[in-house]
């Protein structure tokens, strides 16, 4: 790829400070917004479906993890057949209609029933599906709009924006909720979702124009054009990862995250039925520790994650919040109280959105359409919901058996060593897809070597 044109003199402290360069920037602004409106819609609601799960009994957390997971499977042919016969320019908005939908239907359920318990679990495994699609979705967007050397460069950009809607979304539904109630806030809801679809046009366009469609320039799915459907049998996203190591790599990689993050929160709502007894003062809890992990996420993805990922890598990214919350797991097998817990979940979490999720979307840039639309959505929606229901099961049978609060601690510590030294081994073989110029991969698709 040739070099790109000198940067004019007002230009050159963004280039430094965010490393974009010419012609990026709309890309990025759109991208920005539209994980804005996305997280922004789903934060909102987050705190109310926790307070939802207190509710229907702690003990009880697992089955709805369970409920989650089925209907994830239940979700995949399905989702396979739209792949299959949508364009990719009409899919992604086709599948966000969907869910636009779903959260009307809710919002008129819940005024018709508000004390409903069974709608309340119904929409807790709803809430738990629908935030791992589209997410899911929109990450494959950005890995099909963006070269890996552009993603390397601006993914942590785009999850700035994420970030921004997580802050702005239960602070808005905490200022609302009151005057105009939950049904409010699900059509509230549903109109930021729809704020996202112009930016789906916009996007594909951009990506033709200088993004990873660009004549010319080698890149993962270059030269495959978003108005022809993926393609692809109703259960190949399932098929590519059990064929493909790299894959099955990253599915590991999510597993072990999906554990350290069910067994933080099955502790976090043990500890928070505990210490705040009252349904509005647990929400106020959740509330507040969505607003401090966002707010410091912020912070990282715009001055740190990029220049990590620039400087060291997308090794760096996925190895180090591993170790982190290994020391946290430690942490708590000594000081099992809920001022540590806090702690070490907003390290977590923070680390996850700023960090790791950045990182695990960059190893998704060197594989093929239908690899980033299908496998990365299994990954992403049923295996890591496999990985909360079994992690969830776990972590009960170890509470059964040994009854003392350190043993989940230490259980949790040896996976996260696991989880590191997995995330060292993602980031090898992903840098070792780049030309040292680091903008042409060598694409993991079905048929090739580097796949298997």
């Amino acid at each position: 790829m040739a070099a790109p044109p000198p940067l004019p003199d007002t230009a050159r402290p963004l280039q430094r400070g965010f490393g974009m360069r010419p012609g990026e920037a709309p890309a990025v602004v759109a991208g920005f917004l539209f994980f804005f409106c996305l997280f922004a819609s789903y934060f909102m609601l987050r705190p109310v479906r926790e307070t939802m799960g207190i509710a229907g009994g702690v003990q009880n957390l697992q089955w709805l993890f369970t409920a989650t997971f089925v209907v994830m499977l239940v979700a995949i042919p399905f989702y396979g057949a739209c792949c299959k016969w949508l364009p990719r320019r009409r899919f992604v908005p086709w599948v966000y209609a969907f869910f636009i939908a779903n959260l009307l239907g809710f919002a008129f359920a819940t005024r018709a029933m508000p004390d409903n318990v069974w709608l309340a679990r119904v929409f807790y495994v709803w809430l738990s599906v629908f935030n791992l699609f589209v997410v899911s979705v929109a990450w494959s967007l950005m890995a099909d709009v963006f070269r890996p050397d552009q993603a390397k460069r601006l993914f942590a950009l785009l999850a700035a924006g994420a970030s921004a809607g997580g802050l702005a979304g239960p602070l808005l539904g905490g200022w609302l909720v009151g005057s105009i109630g939950l049904t409010g806030l699900m059509v509230l809801s549903a109109a930021l979702l729809a704020a996202t679809l112009p930016g789906v046009g916009f996007l594909f366009g951009w990506r033709r124009r200088a993004g990873a469609g660009m004549a010319g320039v080698g890149g993962a799915g270059a030269g495959q054009d978003p108005a022809e459907p993926v393609g692809g049998g109703l259960w190949a996203g399932l098929v590519l990862v059990a064929r493909s190591r790299y894959l099955l790599g990253i599915g590991v990689f999510v597993i072990l995250l999906a554990t350290a993050s069910t067994f933080l929160y099955f502790e976090q709502a043990k500890l928070v039925a505990a210490t705040y007894p009252s349904r509005a003062q647990q929400t106020q809890v959740f509330s507040a520790l969505d607003a401090t992990v966002q707010a410091l996420t912020i912070v990282i993805q715009l001055f740190f994650s990029g220049r990590v990922a620039r400087r060291y890598g997308v090794t760096a990214l996925l190895t180090g919040v591993p170790v982190l919350v290994t020391l946290g797991f430690l942490a708590l097998a000594v000081w099992p109280t809920f001022a540590v817990l806090a702690g070490v979940m907003i390290v977590r979490r923070v680390g996850e959105y700023a960090l790791l999720r950045p990182g695990r979307e960059m190893l998704f840039t060197v594989v093929d359409p239908e690899t980033k639309y299908k496998a990365k959505n299994v990954i992403d929606t049923a295996v890591y919901r496999a990985g909360d229901a079994v992690s969830a099961w776990v972590r009960t049978a170890i509470d059964a058996i040994s009854g003392h609060p350190a043993s989940v601690a230490l259980a949790g510590a040896v996976l996260a060593i696991a989880w590191a030294w997995l995330g060292w081994w993602l980031g090898r073989r992903h840098e070792g897809q780049l030309t040292p110029a680091g903008d042409a991969p060598t694409v993991l698709a079905r048929g090739a070597p580097g796949g298997r």
